[in-house]
């Protein structure tokens, strides 16, 4: 059976960004399923209209097509039983506050301190829509909002903290072995690492020695990942 994820890409096509499609990208290799990855653009809405909406991932299975990476996560868990849990407690439940913080909370924050490098990364067709909906989005000019990153990331590693009380606890946020709680955060971090050259972290911090590990994990996805 084939299996399908449909990932945000940029100009170079092996350069996928979204930190919603990363979540997924470690979550299948986590199961050691294989899949199929194919490039989508955000201007590309026709390519992905049989799922019903118009975001990545889409994540096609056999005849079972599911979007939105948290209820990906949950599907590959009941289907894929039989493979290493993403939720090692057997429910999902207890890291919808790390999907909801880390989406509320730590992704603006990235946002400032990256979005107007990712206009550099993106296929030219997505340029103009992509500066129109995200100059809306801040109000400003994307150049605007991140001029002051330096204070952002300051403002970001603050943030983190609750991270780092756990990890000085223990060596994955899913405890002794990474789980979906780990790929949720580390997706994030891998979305500005993708797309910028911009410290986020400070190189001595256990959340930078934790998202290192992340990244070597199977056979080093994300160390290995396209960058800008």
């Amino acid at each position: 059976m084939e299996r399908t994820l449909y990932e945000l890409a940029g100009k170079d096509k092996n350069l996928r960004f979204s930190p919603y499609c990363w979540r997924i990208r470690f979550a299948l290799a986590h199961k050691d399923l294989e899949f199929a990855g194919v490039p989508w653009c955000f201007t590309d809405k026709a390519m992905i209209e049989f799922s019903g909406q118009g975001k990545v991932p889409v994540f096609v299975d056999g005849d079972r097509v599911i979007h939105e990476s948290f209820e990906i996560a949950n599907y590959l868990e009941e289907v894929y039983s039989d493979h290493p849990p993403l939720f090692p407690s057997g429910s999902s439940a207890e890291v919808r506050f790390i999907n909801a913080w880390t989406d509320s909370i730590i992704n603006p924050f990235l946002s400032r301190m990256v979005v107007s490098d990712i206009i550099k990364i993106l296929d030219p067709k997505d340029e103009a829509y992509f500066r129109q909906t995200r100059e809306t989005f801040f109000g400003k000019k994307l150049e605007e909002v991140t001029a002051n990153r330096d204070q952002t990331a300051l403002e970001f590693r603050r943030a983190l903290a609750p991270v780092r009380t756990v990890l000085k606890a223990q060596e994955w946020l899913g405890g002794e072995q990474p789980s979906y709680a780990d790929y949720i955060l580390a997706g994030s971090l891998m979305w500005a690492r993708c797309v910028s050259l911009f410290e986020i972290l400070e190189e001595a911090d256990v959340v930078a020695e934790w998202f290192g590990r992340v990244r070597a994990l199977y056979g080093g996805i994300g160390e290995n990942a396209a960058r800008a």
